[in-house]
């Protein structure tokens, strides 16, 4: 059997990585700021991400280099320490989105009332079942690409099932059982509310690229990938607009008070006619456990690949892996493992995963921009990546605001995290320069040591 992923599993990494804690951990968010407006900050969002991906593709197929973000900057602009910087920040990203899908696979575990709240010393039980789940998915991409390939499948078509199941139940319920009229939001689409929702839903819709870091794994990768771009994102807009649709709805009132679980309420409400009401919430939570778990798979497995190919280009420590084995090192899959168990263990993911989607803003606009500045190809239409540039353009700013006026402690925490990480980064790719300077400073210091 080969090891090379068709295009079924590529549209399953991509979904798994999009359809992850995405959609119970942003939902409740944007709705607090459109309401029933809530499928048009889907709707641009997505297709902001559709323009991004659209240039991926256009960049990938431009070059012979196999690649993402960080080869595209090396072709395209041939500045090795601005494609490490983008790397290293991409890379930190992938380990905040993989510690808050750990945060929520653990939170969903404990709700369910199965285990105590703590098992030994008063260890709380939820960072427990966040590192046994990171440990576990270690272990699944240790086995190989195949493996990992065929369990994203079935964790992709259960939660996919379910959601789309939720999605049309609920609108079953809606027009046939509710009695209330079903809302679309026409009057809140004015002023920037809208758009500064779109920009806080994007990191739910980041998770295609990671395709591109994985392509010696991929039979044909430029076509299967192109392919499983354009089918995944769509795809994921149209489940997040109806699941979000029909919670506003059904349940708006849970979505302020409890939103992270609002779904659950939704659906225990549109299955009380059946007398499955119960049933509902307990099928809804084990979908955010396959989602959750879904999205810690093809997160880790594809940001090992993109750390490999940094370990080729010298843009990351040796220390982490090898990247001359077959396959992801799997010195890289323990050292990601680890960092995202940390994250997922220690205090709140406010800060990183609010630092997680700037930096997905930052890079696929850059990226929109790189092809914007391919178009005199003919294969290229401007317009596209042109809109992708000045969707991130907007989104970046109204994010920032969106954090200093509701969280400004967040707020400064992501200016910190964004401090240390671009210093460490410096560090790293300037360390030649500094440690010529070290070494001509101290013949100096002996000069004067001797002369007193």
């Amino acid at each position: 059997m080969s090891d090379s992923l068709g295009l079924k599993e590529g549209v399953s990494m991509a979904l798994g990585g999009m359809i992850g804690g995405g959609i119970y951990a942003v939902l409740g968010v944007v709705a607090g700021i459109t309401m029933s407006a809530i499928w048009f900050a889907f709707l641009v969002a997505g297709v902001v991400a559709m323009c991004a991906g659209y240039s991926y593709n256009k960049l990938n197929s431009l070059t012979d280099n196999q690649g993402g973000s960080v080869t595209f900057v090396q072709c395209y602009l041939g500045n090795s320490t601005v494609a490490g910087i983008v790397g290293w920040t991409l890379l930190f990203g992938y380990i905040g989105s993989m510690a808050m899908y750990a945060f929520a696979f653990g939170e969903f575990t404990a709700a369910f009332g199965v285990v105590p709240t703590s098992i030994i010393a008063n260890v709380p039980i939820r960072p427990l079942i966040s590192v046994m789940a990171v440990a576990g998915f270690v272990g699944l991409n240790l086995l190989g690409a195949q493996t990992t390939g065929t369990t994203e499948n079935v964790l992709v078509a259960l939660k996919v099932g379910i959601l789309v199941v939720f999605g049309l139940l609920g609108l079953v319920y809606a027009f046939g059982f509710s009695g209330a009229p079903f809302e679309y939001g026409v009057s809140h689409l004015g002023g920037f509310g809208p758009i500064m929702a779109a920009a806080i839903s994007f990191v739910a819709f980041q998770g295609w690229q990671l395709l591109y870091y994985d392509q010696e794994s991929i039979e044909n990768p430029v076509d299967t990938i192109r392919k499983a771009v354009y089918v995944s994102i769509p795809v994921a807009v149209a489940i997040y607009i109806l699941v979000g649709m029909v919670t506003v709805n059904l349940v708006p009132q849970a979505l302020e008070s409890h939103s992270h679980v609002a779904l659950k309420d939704a659906a225990s409400m549109m299955m009380q006619p059946y007398g499955l009401a119960h049933v509902g919430a307990v099928v809804l939570a084990l979908s955010a456990l396959f989602s959750t778990g879904s999205a810690i798979n093809a997160t880790l497995f594809s940001s090992a690949h993109f750390a490999k190919g940094m370990l080729s280009d010298d843009l990351l420590p040796d220390q982490i892996g090898n990247s001359g084995t077959d396959g992801i090192p799997e010195r890289t899959v323990l050292v990601l493992g680890s960092l995202t168990a940390a994250f997922a263990w220690y205090g709140s993911l406010g800060a990183i995963t609010s630092f997680a989607s700037l930096s997905f803003i930052l890079v696929f606009g850059s990226m929109s921009y790189l092809a914007f500045r391919q178009r005199d190809h003919d294969e290229v239409n401007a317009v596209i990546p042109a809109v992708g540039t000045v969707g991130a353009l907007a989104f970046f700013p109204l994010m920032l605001y969106n954090l200093y006026t509701r969280e400004p402690n967040t707020f400064y925490m992501v200016l910190g995290i964004a401090a240390v990480v671009l210093a460490v980064e410096l560090l790293y790719f300037e360390r030649d320069l500094i440690e010529e300077e070290v070494t001509q400073f101290e013949p100096d210091v002996g000069t004067v040591s001797e002369g007193d």
